[in-house]
C-alpha cells in the first residue's frame, strides 16, 4: 500500500476537480452520464484524491465504507488488493421486515451485492498503519447482514476498472443494513452463507468465505487504507466488507432478496433515483 497521509482536496488539479463535480452533479440530479467525464486518474492514490473533493462536495455525513475487491490484473503500484467508497447517512437504510425502496441510476449502473457488515464498537488507533486479520478481528467489533445498493450514473463504470469505480464513491448508493449476526470472531466463516435472488430468480449463492482472505482481510484493509487516507475508522463507522454472493444487475421495478442463512432475509425494491435535496 502506499503511504499518504491527509483528505484535504487543496491543490486538486482543476481536471480532476472537475471529475468529483460532474459526478456528484449527476448524482444531485438523479441523471446518468455517457461517458467518465475527463481523463481516469493514473492511480489509485490519484484517484481517492477525486473521492475525497467528491466527498468534501456532497451534502451528506459518512458513516461507514464500502470494501470492493480489485482483480490482481487490475492492480496498480499502491499494492492495493481493495478498494474503499464511501456510506453517507442519508442512504443508511435499517431494514425492518419489508421491501425497502433503494433509488438507483436510471441509465447508469444499478446493482446489489450481499454484505456482510462490521460496526466498530471502538475507534482505530489513528496512528496504525498496517493490520493484519487477526489485529483487525481483535478491535471491538459487531457483524450484520447487509445488502449494497451499488449504483453510479456510469454505465460502464465496473468495465472502466478500479480507479473509475474509486471516483464515484466506489459505485456505492447505500446500504441496507440487517440484524446482527452474534459472536461473529468465534464463527467459522465457512458456516456464513448467503444467496440472493432478482425477482424471485436465484442469481447467487456464497457467504463470508467467498471474500478472499475472509471477513477479517477486508476489515483490516478498510481499517489499513483508511489510516493512510488521514480518515482512521472511528467507534460506530460501518464496513460493507465485500459482495458475499456476486454482483447482480437489478433494474428499476424489480425486487432483490437476499437470504442470509439461519439469520436474516432482507428485501430491496429499485426504484429511479430522484436526485439528492441539497439541504
Amino acid at each position: 500500500m502506499s503511504t499518504e497521509h491527509g483528505n484535504g482536496t487543496g491543490g486538486l488539479p482543476p481536471e480532476l476537480a472537475a471529475i468529483a463535480e460532474r459526478f456528484t452533479t449527476a448524482r444531485s440530479r438523479g441523471a446518468s452520464l455517457p461517458a467518465f467525464p475527463g481523463d481516469i486518474p493514473a492511480d489509485l492514490v490519484t484517484a481517492y484524491r477525486v473521492q475525497d473533493a467528491a466527498i468534501a462536495r456532497w451534502p451528506d455525513r459518512v458513516v461507514g465504507w464500502k470494501v470492493g475487491y480489485i482483480a490482481p490484473e487490475r492492480r496498480d503500484g499502491s499494492g492495493d488488493e481493495r478498494l474503499l467508497g464511501p456510506i453517507f447517512a442519508r442512504h443508511l437504510w435499517i431494514a425492518t421486515g419489508g421491501t425497502e425502496q433503494v433509488p438507483v441510476f436510471a441509465g447508469g449502473f444499478a446493482a446489489i451485492e450481499a454484505e456482510y457488515v462490521l460496526r466498530l464498537d471502538a475507534d482505530a488507533p489513528a496512528d496504525k498503519l498496517e493490520w493484519t486479520p487477526d489485529e483487525a478481528a481483535a478491535l471491538p467489533s459487531t457483524l450484520f447482514a447487509g445488502i449494497e445498493i451499488a449504483s453510479s450514473p456510469l454505465a460502464t463504470i465496473n468495465e472502466l476498472g478500479p480507479r473509475v469505480v474509486v471516483c464515484d464513491f466506489g459505485n456505492n448508493n447505500g446500504l441496507l443494513l440487517g440484524p446482527e449476526i452474534p459472536d461473529w470472531t468465534t464463527l467459522d466463516e465457512a458456516s456464513l452463507l448467503a444467496d440472493t435472488s432478482i425477482d424471485g430468480q436465484a442469481v447467487g449463492s456464497g457467504g463470508a468465505s467467498r471474500l478472499p482472505g475472509g471477513l477479517r482481510a477486508a476489515f483490516a484493509f478498510a481499517l489499513a487504507r483508511s489510516a493512510r487516507r488521514g480518515r482512521p475508522l472511528r467507534r460506530g463507522e460501518l464496513i460493507a466488507t465485500g459482495n458475499a454472493t456476486g454482483i447482480h444487475d437489478i433494474g428499476v421495478g424489480q425486487t432483490g432478496t437476499v437470504v442470509f442463512d439461519g439469520h436474516a432475509t432482507l428485501r430491496c425494491v429499485a426504484v429511479a433515483s430522484a436526485g439528492e435535496d441539497p439541504a
